[in-house]
């Protein structure tokens, strides 16, 4: 097993099981013709993958419902239920979240699970186990699919993962250990991530007052006059992985005054194909984020450094080549950045289809505050020093956060090991819990097959005593949680089809 595992030897009391052996069921959402927009509060919702995917039920990650649509609500989350993402990427198949807070008339989705506990199992304790890094490394082995970019888990898989199963009163003692030692953690990281936002605030105020015009000799120009060229990049139909080709720069590699030269594609065109059409990037140059999902990256500045090499620039870039006896290159990407220019430029994005875009021409008329050469460039020097300094901070920062991390992943390994805490001999033994499970499916199983009728087919009968299809049913109706305190919830007739 993978970091965290299983060890050997567990504690006296302690019994080896599978998942499925102390679940009563998994639940299995529906897939549902959705809106591309979350729902309203008096809209029913249906779950996306990212909702599971950051440690906290994000309710808000869901798609609408079309009014008038049928489903059948006993597929409502509520508050208790535990979720894990049955499709996601290589890194998140298998996320898991305790829902603790619900708003009402959100949706299972076909890409989500339901975890039910059987009786004497924890629910949170049984949340903590399946966010443990042993757990999430064994979700990551078994999941199938070709693509790291959606991968899955079936319920089988799922259910056959082993598990240490404590007895119920150390589960209980487990979770309160754990929510006391978690909870200093996420005040930490809290703190940290604070720390972070403190510095960002500072590098922006830093850009403002080194860009805003102050005494006299500034004058005022439009990007386009500073300019000799603005121009889009090229349009490369599948630029390739293999260092095979002219290196073009992805769109993601342009961010807020940095240049990440690591983040690049190939095209197939050769190097002087690409010179003659003029799409080779020069030392100085800018690039500006032409289009984004994401508006708030949308005319995001950064300049081409020294030793860049040969490279090139998608048609979702553009390139902005100054005059250089009129502007310092870095000077006018900090006034892009942090200045005034910054807040014209926000202002002429458009979205269309989705994609947020700003134009070239609109670009040509940012407005740019400039002093002297020798100002600009000393203003330049005194941002370097100020970005070192800023740049460390961050890093000390960031390296807190993944030390909480580690912290968190050893303690959820130590408290699936049996070392968190103390054993109480005077606990019923957990093999004592699973002959009451066991009993109680029995009882629940022979009840089942009184309800049936006698006229089944053997391969029907067959399949319906078959342990490993009961973890796959459509779910009853929801006695297995406290029901919300809310109104009265609408009741829909018809269930949509998969």
């Amino acid at each position: 097993m993978s970091e965290g595992g299983i060890p050997s030897e567990l504690p006296k009391g302690w019994a080896r099981v599978r998942l499925g052996d102390i679940l009563d069921r998994i639940e299995a959402g529906k897939s549902y013709k959705c809106e591309p927009r979350p729902a309203t509060s008096e809209e029913w919702g249906v779950i996306k993958v990212s909702a599971m995917t950051w440690g906290e039920f994000g309710e808000d990650e869901n798609k609408a419902v079309p009014a008038g649509f049928s489903f059948n609500p006993d597929y409502e989350i509520r508050p208790g239920d535990i979720l894990l993402s049955r499709a996601n990427t290589a890194a998140y198949v298998g996320a898991s979240v305790l829902v603790r807070n619900c708003r009402p008339r959100l949706l299972l989705s076909d890409k989500s699970l339901r975890l039910i506990p059987a009786k004497g199992v924890d629910r949170e304790w049984l949340a903590y186990f399946l966010s443990s890094p042993g757990v999430r490394g064994e979700i990551s082995e078994r999941a199938t699919g070709t693509k790291d970019s959606m991968r899955n888990i079936s319920q089988g898989a799922l259910a056959d993962i082993e598990c240490p199963l404590p007895p119920l009163a150390e589960q209980q003692r487990i979770v309160g250990a754990l929510d006391e030692q978690l909870s200093r953690l996420v005040s930490g990281v809290g703190t940290v991530r604070g720390a972070l936002a403190k510095a960002a605030g500072l590098r922006r105020k830093v850009l403002a007052d080194l860009t805003a015009p102050s005494g006299v000799g500034w004058e005022k120009h439009q990007l386009g006059d500073l300019a000799s060229t603005v121009r889009n990049g090229m349009y490369v139909s599948r630029p390739g992985l293999e260092p095979d080709g002219v290196p073009i720069l992805r769109i993601g590699a342009v961010r807020p005054m940095r240049l990440d030269l690591s983040d690049l594609r190939y095209s197939a065109m050769d190097e002087r194909r690409v010179a003659e059409d003029g799409y080779l990037l020069d030392q100085g140059d800018l690039l500006f984020t032409r289009y984004n999902g994401n508006p708030a990256y949308v005319g995001a500045c950064a300049v081409v450094p020294e030793g860049a090499g040969a490279l090139t620039y998608p048609d979702k870039l553009i390139r902005v080549q100054l005059r250089r006896s009129a502007a310092d290159p870095k000077f006018v990407a900090m006034a892009c950045t942090g200045g005034s220019a910054r807040h014209v430029m926000q202002a002429a994005v458009k979205t269309t289809a989705g994609q947020a875009g700003i134009a070239g021409k609109d670009l040509k008329k940012v407005p740019i505050w400039l002093p002297s050469l020798d100002e600009q460039r000393e203003r330049v020097r005194t941002y370097e020093n100020w970005e070192l300094m800023i740049s460390r901070l961050e890093e000390e920062v960031m390296r807190s956060e993944r030390n909480s991390e580690k912290l968190r992943r050893s303690l959820l390994a130590e408290a699936f090991a049996g070392h968190l805490i103390p054993q109480d001999p005077a606990d019923e033994s957990a093999g004592s819990l699973l002959d009451r499970i066991c009993a109680e499916r029995e009882v629940a199983g022979a009840t089942k097959s009184r309800r049936r009728s006698p006229r089944r087919a053997p391969a029907q009968l067959k399949r319906a005593v078959d342990p490993a299809s009961a973890l796959d049913v459509p779910p009853p109706s929801r006695a297995d949680v406290p029901a919300l305190a809310s109104a009265t919830q609408p009741t829909l007739d018809l269930e949509m089809p998969s």
